[in-house]
């Protein structure tokens, strides 16, 4: 099939399809005319692929994971160490946003929102305020 019928069956835009060729994630038949020509296998790839960047993985780490898939032989261990280190990171990640989330309340808190110039947002910004 066709990269317009490849990317209306896996829900990614032909855009994606062509960067996830131009870095090795997907390889697609080519016809006589030198087209691509992806297969249903090619659109699982691609629906795995995108359901693992829906899941925050990068791409470097779905290229590890859609090795695993493919690799018949694989220990579930090792696809359970790459998804055991993204939920840490998203673990750091949720952390990180909380910690942001109180400093702007703070700073809202603390802010008169009026005509004055003052404004304790900017000078944390600017680092005048400790």
């Amino acid at each position: 099939m066709n990269i317009g019928n490849a990317s209306g069956k896996s829900g990614l835009p032909a855009k994606t399809i062509r960067y996830y060729e131009d870095i090795g994630l997907l390889k697609p038949e080519r016809s006589e005319n030198g087209y691509r020509d992806y297969s249903m296998s090619d659109v699982h790839k691609l629906r795995f692929l995108q359901r693992a960047r829906g899941l925050g993985f990068s791409v470097e780490e779905c290229r590890q994971l859609l090795a695993l898939y493919e690799d018949k032989s694989r220990a579930s261990a090792d696809v359970k160490s790459i998804a055991r280190s993204k939920l840490q990171e998203i673990d750091r990640k949720i952390i990180e946003l909380r910690e942001l989330q109180e400093t702007l309340k703070h700073l809202v808190a603390h802010c008169h929102g009026d005509q004055r110039p003052d404004c304790p947002i900017l000078e944390s910004i600017s680092g005048s305020v400790s």
